[in-house]
C-alpha cells in the first residue's frame, strides 16, 4: 500500500510537492523560525530526530490533512496505518535535512528569503511582487506572515543542504555512452530528433543519480542521529 502511494506520486507530479507543503505547514507552526522550538518534552512526541521532536497536535494535523489530500486527488482506498507510516517518514525526513543543512554551517538571510517570495508567481500581479495578494492569500490559507516565512526558510535552508548533494554527482563515461545509447534506439525512426533526446536522455540519468545520492546521503545521516518513533502514538 505504502508503495502505491508512492506510485501515485509519480502518476500524478503535483501529488508529492503538495503533500510536502501540507506537513511542512504543520512543521513551522510547530517549530518557529530559526531554532529548532522548545525542545521540552521530547520523550511525549511521536517522534525524536537528535534534539528535534515531532509533537502529537504536529503529527495529526500533519496526517489529518494528508489523509484528505489523498482522499480527494487520488483514486483508490488507503489504510490509516499507511498514511501514518508515509507522514512520520516525511516529518522524519525534513527534520533531517535541517540537521544536514546545519551540519553544513548553512545560512539563509533575510534579503535572500524576501527574495525567495517576491519571486513566487502567486504572490505576483503584472509579473512584480503584489504585498496586498501576499497578504489575502495567506489568509485564505489559515498562515500568517512570520509562520510562512518560517516555511520558505526551512525550505531555502533545506534546498541549499540538497543542492550541494546534487552539485557533487556527475555522470561517468559509461553512464553516458548508456544515455546515448538509449537515445539512438529511441531517435533511430527520426534522427532529427536526436539531439534534443540526447540532452534529455543524459539529464534524466543525472536527475536519477542525483535521486539516489540524495537518499543515500539521508539514510547515512540517519544512521548517526537517535531516532525514536512512539508508534503507541501515532
Amino acid at each position: 500500500m505504502l508503495k502505491l502511494m508512492r506510485n501515485a506520486s509519480h502518476s500524478y507530479p503535483w501529488l508529492l510537492k503538495s503533500v510536502m507543503g501540507v506537513i511542512a505547514i504543520a512543521f513551522v507552526i510547530t517549530m518557529g523560525w530559526w531554532g529548532f522550538g522548545d525542545q521540552s518534552g521530547a520523550g511525549t512526541g511521536v517522534a525524536s530526530v537528535g534534539d528535534l521532536t515531532v509533537s502529537r497536535e504536529e503529527f495529526r494535523r500533519a496526517y489529518e490533512n494528508t489523509y484528505r489530500f489523498y482522499k480527494d486527488k487520488v483514486p483508490g482506498e488507503f489504510k490509516d496505518e499507511t498514511i501514518k507510516q508515509l507522514v512520520v517518514d516525511q516529518l522524519i525526513d525534513t527534520r533531517t535535512w535541517l540537521i544536514a543543512a546545519k551540519n553544513m554551517g548553512l545560512t539563509v538571510s533575510n534579503d535572500e528569503l524576501r527574495e525567495v517570495i517576491m519571486q513566487i508567481p502567486d504572490f505576483q500581479k503584472n509579473g512584480a511582487f503584489d504585498p496586498e495578494i501576499y497578504q489575502r492569500l495567506l489568509a485564505a490559507n489559515h498562515l500568517t506572515p512570520s509562520a510562512f516565512e518560517a516555511m520558505e526558510a526551512k525550505e531555502v535552508l533545506s534546498s541549499k543542504a540538497k543542492m550541494i548533494i546534487r552539485d557533487a554527482v556527475s555522470l561517468t563515461p559509461a553512464e553516458l555512452a548508456e544515455a546515448q545509447a538509449l537515445t539512438l534506439r529511441q531517435t533511430e525512426s527520426d534522427p532529427s530528433k536526436t539531439t534534443a533526446a540526447k540532452d534529455r536522455a543524459v539529464q534524466d540519468v543525472l536527475f536519477q543519480k542525483q535521486q539516489r545520492a540524495l537518499l543515500a546521503y539521508t539514510e547515512s545521516l540517519k544512521t548517526t542521529i537517535h531516532i525514536k518513533i512512539n508508534r503507541e502514538l501515532l
